[in-house]
C-alpha cells in the first residue's frame, strides 16, 4: 500500500511510541523525500496500534501544506467531510492489517488537540 497523500513527521518531536510526531499532509503537488514543509494542523486521528499482548498510542496529526490553494478552505478536520475522515480512517487500519498489527481508531479531534500533541512532543 501506498499513502494516499504525502506522510511524514514534525522535526525535532517525539511521540508516544518513541518515533517522531506523525502527520498526514494533504497539499496539491506530491512532496519528495528530505523535503520541510510549512503547514497548518486542522486535526488529529487518534489511534491505538500492537497486538493482543502490547498496545501503544500512534496518533496521525492531519495537516494542509501553507500554500495549498486546493485546500484553502479546509480549516478542521470536519471540514473535510465525514466520508473523507472514514476513508482516512480506514487507510490506517488496513495498512497496519498489512504488517500483522491492528490499528483502532479511538477519535477524531479537531485543531487545538493537534497543536497541544505537537507541543507535548517537543522534548
Amino acid at each position: 500500500m501506498i499513502f494516499p497523500y504525502d506522510f511524514g513527521f514534525v522535526p525535532s518531536t517525539r511521540a508516544d511510541d518513541g518515533d517522531p510526531v506523525d502527520v498526514l499532509v494533504l497539499m496539491d503537488e506530491p512532496a519528495f523525500p528530505g523535503c520541510i514543509l510549512t503547514c497548518r494542523l486542522i486535526g488529529v486521528i487518534e489511534g491505538e496500534q500492537g497486538d493482543k499482548k502490547k498496545k501503544e498510542r500512534n496518533d496521525r496529526i492531519v495537516a494542509i501544506e501553507k500554500d495549498a490553494h486546493s485546500w484553502a478552505d479546509v480549516k478542521t478536520i470536519d471540514d473535510l467531510g465525514k466520508q473523507f475522515c472514514r476513508e482516512l480512517e480506514q487507510f490506517f487500519v488496513n495498512y497496519h492489517k498489512l504488517s500483522g498489527k491492528q490499528y483502532r481508531i479511538l477519535g477524531v479531534k479537531g485543531p487545538d488537540h493537534a497543536r497541544q500533541l505537537v507541543k507535548s512532543g517537543m522534548r
